[in-house]
């Protein structure tokens, strides 16, 4: 296994391409189930859970033909060629969806196309519960008949998907992006409430609308879908990453750098730049993306709370930390997403950061310097942030458990190394 040891104390500076996003990427790929034509993604991240999420669709009968690169302004983003001409199998078996809780995906374009589905319990990150009873309830709203036995979840519904109103009782990525998909083939119309607003809705149903399908009101809290008896292929282009694009402005500010974030979107980032502007990060939007410094001297502490979009993003809450950590006086974090996703905390101390917890908040105490210490990343931000804090501090910072960095990172060492980081990527 992997491991990424940094040598922290030098600015980065230069240019870093954002790739495709992975959280756009993931419903993408699961859309290609709605039709027996070629789906084209370009732009496509390089990522672990690409990776899984390809492995499942390929059992599902999926047929995957990687071709080149294609990402937009010089990006690495691969373009990636999808038929399910006839689905050889409805059942996402544990193996693969233990790996990944973004597999669960699959199960809305299988009951709207084949009239069944079964997809095992989902896994992925522990930070935490993200029930997938949303999920269930929205599919059943469409008149799918749900059972949950040895551990899979069976969806049945042998004539057709109905339109109708689904109301989500909190706010789900994830579940509108399901039922979202599977609305596309339903008969009748279907309407969202309390839907997701998120970058990565527009762009799913972006795609669904060139694939044929009816979609009003994406990126709003309502959205309103007639059911199509069919979709066609189409060529779609993943979005930039805003996840990473925030991650690598506040690599610049911790490091006290200058980074040309090339690809980066300000729209899709608005909450997390205001409050890193009231920190003191100076972030101007250019025509290839955003240029990202320290506006003047040593950072200030500043209170954060991760709400859904467009509130701050709970997938930047870790690395803020790290930020907030070497900033001068004090800053209170507030997690509101998931329940558990301060499991940072106990690692970042190790690096001399002065960190207290009370329930859904940390108080967070600046510090001079971070130290470099043996740390082990305990989920995705998470890893990134520890990455972060390792840029800053003194001393060699080495990361274990990597591989859930490269979950959604993609080739950060290479990135970084290349504005000046002193981090490389070696076998234990």
């Amino acid at each position: 296994m992997d491991r990424i040891v940094i040598r922290g104390g030098r600015p980065l500076e230069g240019e870093i391409y954002v790739g495709g996003a992975k959280n756009a990427a993931l419903p993408l790929m699961a859309a290609c189930l709605l039709t027996d034509e070629t789906l084209t993604l370009t732009n496509l991240p390089h990522l672990a859970d690409i990776s899984t999420l390809a492995k499942l669709l390929s059992t599902l009968g999926v047929e995957l033909h990687m071709n080149g690169n294609g990402g937009a302004g010089g990006s690495s983003g691969r373009v990636l060629e999808m038929t399910a001409g006839r689905i050889a199998d409805t059942c996402a078996p544990y193996d693969l969806v233990r790996k990944m809780r973004a597999s669960v995906l699959v199960l809305g374009p299988l009951v709207a196309r084949e009239g069944l589905g079964s997809v095992s319990l989902p896994g992925g990150c522990a930070i935490g519960t993200r029930p997938i009873d949303l999920h269930l309830a929205g599919l059943e709203a469409l008149g799918a008949e749900i059972e949950l036995k040895e551990g899979y979840i069976e969806a049945r519904a042998p004539n057709g998907l109905t339109g109708g109103e689904v109301v989500f009782p909190k706010v789900s990525v994830g579940a509108t992006e399901n039922i979202l998909m599977a609305a596309c083939l339903a008969s009748g119309e279907t309407r969202l409430v309390n839907a997701a607003r998120e970058p990565e809705i527009v762009d799913l149903a972006n795609c669904l609308t060139a694939m044929g399908a009816e979609i009003e009101g994406a990126g709003t809290a309502s959205i309103t879908v007639r059911g199509q008896s069919r979709l066609h292929g189409a060529r779609h282009e993943v979005i930039a990453d805003r996840i990473e694009a925030g991650t690598y402005a506040m690599a610049a500010a911790i490091t006290d750098g200058d980074l040309h974030l090339v690809g980066a979107r300000g729209e899709h980032l608005r909450s997390a730049l205001e409050v890193l502007g009231q920190a003191g990060v100076a972030v101007t939007e250019t025509n290839r993306g955003l240029q990202v410094r320290r506006a003047n001297g040593r950072l200030q502490g500043t209170d954060a709370m991760t709400e859904a979009f467009p509130g701050f993003p709970t997938d930047l809450q870790a690395q803020f930390m790290a930020l907030m950590a070497t900033a001068q006086g004090a800053a209170m974090i507030t997690e509101t997403i998931f329940e558990n996703r301060f499991m940072h905390v106990p690692e970042l101390a190790r690096m001399g950061a002065n960190v207290t917890v009370h329930g859904a908040s940390a108080l967070v105490r600046g510090v001079e310097r971070l130290t470099g210490a043996p740390v082990m990343a305990t989920d995705l931000r998470a890893s990134v942030s520890l990455v972060l804090a390792g840029l800053a501090a003194e001393g060699e910072t080495v990361l274990n458990r990597v591989y859930h960095l490269d979950r959604g990172y993609e080739r950060v060492e290479d990135k970084l190394s290349a504005c000046g980081a002193d981090i490389r990527r070696v076998p234990e």
